[in-house]
């Protein structure tokens, strides 16, 4: 893992290099070679949703031919992006499923060529939770995802959510503990949109504390390390996580409930 800044794709950013890249697609492949490109993660939020503003690369399934790859690294040259600003590394992490393209939806066509589709809601959620991560934006993705639904008029129930994971990933032991626990009280609580206040500023604070571990222990950051990393950072902090604060609330919830129950009985 690396500290490094790096460059920040913005919604309009984002529409305009897939824009460039489909033209250069088409240029190099012809007019007979079509294109697709399933946007996941960050730049599916960015691209369906207004309470993110950025996020540092492009992940994608990308199904096209061979020259896919030289036009994506034409257009990251002729804008000054980094090496990998779009790619299909996500295919190597937990949050992957081969069946991700039959539960996306279409967002646009470039160049008559190229076709977007980005990943549906609740199953966004459930590659966000499969994945879990305090110290990205995984959780505050997840209740922006809610809370913009809910203001929608469209609310995502627990059921499909469910229904997500099992589709995906087999069934709902699939997710991490800590996913579970976290899903579960926040769909009990309710209040999508202070949770959401809450997880953002956790995840902020987490992910100085990695840059500020990365600083001072070069290279000692893995994949395999990294929650326990995080955990620990988390152990040193006076501010208790989200999970940590759901619990709570629902630790009180059920107190509540137990001395009502004691008093109706009486």
């Amino acid at each position: 893992m690396s500290s490094e800044k790096r460059y920040e794709f913005t919604k309009e950013n984002i529409n305009l290099y897939l824009k460039e890249v489909a033209r250069e697609y088409r240029k190099q492949a012809g007019k007979k070679m079509p294109a697709e490109l399933v946007l996941i993660g960050g730049a599916s939020v960015l691209i369906n949703y207004g309470f993110r503003n950025m996020t540092t690369d492009i992940d994608a399934l990308i199904q096209a031919s061979s020259v896919m790859k030289e036009a994506i690294n034409h257009v990251g040259d002729r804008y000054g992006l980094p090496n990998g600003w779009l790619n299909a590394d996500f295919m190597t992490t937990d949050s992957y499923s081969e069946k991700l393209s039959q539960f996306s939806v279409y967002y646009k066509t470039y160049a008559n060529i190229v076709t977007i589709r980005t990943v549906a809601a609740e199953y966004l959620i459930a590659m966000k939770l499969r994945s879990g991560r305090q110290y990205k934006s995984d959780l505050s993705d997840i209740l922006g995802i809610l809370t913009e639904h809910k203001k929608r008029g469209m609310p995502i129930s627990m059921e499909q959510i469910r229904t997500a994971v099992t589709s995906l990933y087999g069934n709902w032991e699939s997710l991490p503990e800590t996913s579970q626990v976290f899903i579960e009280n926040v769909m009990e609580n309710g209040h999508f949109d202070e949770l959401y206040e809450e997880a953002a500023s956790g995840e902020k604070e987490v992910g100085a504390l990695l840059v500020q571990f990365e600083q001072n222990y070069p290279n000692a950051v893995t994949g395999e390390n990294v929650d326990e990393i995080v955990g620990n950072l988390q152990k040193k902090t006076d501010r208790a996580t989200i999970l940590a604060k759901l619990r709570e609330k629902k630790t009180e919830i059920d107190l509540t409930k137990a001395q009502k129950g004691t008093v109706l009985k009486k």
